[in-house]
């Protein structure tokens, strides 16, 4: 691989990148068993989907190898990278070809957060598999403490972020769509969907098996256990750039929430479809009664007609919104049953694929997948 081509932030690999951090913990959060590193397959699997973070992702491996290092843990860290613009996979590559733990998993085009991360958990061979962000807001310090957590009973932990340091839109955001998991899935009130979790293997497993093209993690999850579990962590600013998440995309993620679990959504429009048949069946009572016991107040000339079309503009802005929703469910079993992809992998980077392994940082060993390619889980 040409170094003069890679981002200066690879070139400095050896460099101690943490301390320009400025904010990462210096001593674990609580204690942990030491894991056995002995074993074949890793006790943790580490899931970050990548995009548009090539300044981030070596500050991210530092991170991930200074947390676990005390607990001689033996895992591997799955950068599924969705087609990012800028030069991340370039990066990756490099990690990969440095560390025997790293895996690069590169997709064919941008399929969106959700999907990466099922394509990571997928790939992933873990006891346990953690999924947190590319860009060190999310930090790996805190990985022992959910894991200790999870060793306790549950099957999904949380990290519960006391303050995040983010758009206040973004904190809207965030609050309304833990109002719509709370009705839609059922989620407790005093859970917050944190993208930085840790889950069991058998529930990676559940769903893993979900074919869907538009998934929603925190919403399968869910679906699959009530055993959750969260721990207080800080939130940190992002390392460096700009958060790729805009307004339009939250308000996806609020309407694959809404649409994709539940048909909850449908009983509310039909409840009010009710309520207004019934009040429109009640007002024609009253103005046939009124007309049969008052016709003197009725003239010949024509009253009502701004009534009337405020009526008819209210009745049918209502009836838009009843085809919008009905509209969504429609879509998106149109997609289901048309059999869009969730993901395509184009590449993956991994050693020892097919009993091979690399020998020096020359050697760079790909493995091209086919759409529809098997499960690791």
């Amino acid at each position: 691989m040409d170094e003069q081509r890679l981002p200066p932030q690879v070139q400095n690999l050896s460099l101690p990148v943490l301390k320009n951090c400025g904010h990462a913990p210096t001593e674990p959060m609580v204690s942990l068993k030491n894991l056995d590193s002995e074993s074949r397959q890793p006790d943790l699997s580490i899931v970050v989907p990548v995009y548009r973070s090539e300044g981030c992702l070596v500050a991210l491996y530092d991170a991930i190898a200074e947390a676990l290092a005390p607990f001689a843990c033996h895992y591997e860290l799955i950068f599924v990278n969705d087609c990012s613009p800028d030069s991340s996979w370039k990066v990756i590559e490099y990690l990969c070809l440095s560390d025997s733990k790293v895996v690069g998993v590169d997709l064919r085009r941008n399929f969106g957060q959700d999907n990466a991360i099922l394509t990571g958990l997928r790939n992933a061979k873990g006891k346990c598999i953690a999924v947190m962000d590319d860009d060190l807001q999310h930090h790996p310090s805190y990985l022992p403490a959910l894991l200790e957590k999870l060793e306790e009973g549950a099957d999904v932990v949380y990290a519960d972020f006391g303050s995040k340091r983010q758009k206040v839109w973004k904190n809207i955001g965030s609050w309304i769509n833990g109002k719509i998991a709370e009705w839609v899935i059922d989620k407790p009130k005093g859970v917050y969907l944190s993208p930085y979790k840790v889950v069991r293997r058998e529930v990676a497993e559940l769903i893993c098996g979900y074919t869907g093209p538009s998934p929603y993690i925190d919403g399968l999850l869910f679906q699959c256990t009530s055993r959750i579990a969260q721990v207080p962590v800080q939130h940190f600013t992002r390392f460096e750039g700009q958060s790729n998440y805009t307004f339009l995309r939250s308000l996806g993620v609020s309407a694959r929430l809404a649409f994709s679990f539940s048909g909850k959504p449908l009983r509310v429009v039909s409840w009010c479809g009710i309520l207004f048949a019934t009040l429109g069946l009640l007002l024609m009572i009253g103005v046939i009664g009124y007309r049969l016991f008052f016709p003197q107040a009725f003239t010949a000339e024509a009253v009502g007609w701004a009534s009337l079309m405020v009526a008819i503009l209210l009745t049918s802005g209502i009836q838009m919104i009843f085809f919008g929703a009905l509209g969504e469910y429609t879509g998106r079993t149109f997609l289901l049953v048309s059999g869009k992809p969730q993901t395509a992998i184009r590449l993956i980077l991994r050693e020892g694929i097919e009993g091979h392994s690399m020998s020096g940082m020359g050697k760079e060993i790909y493995e091209e997948v086919k759409l529809g390619h098997e499960s690791n889980l």
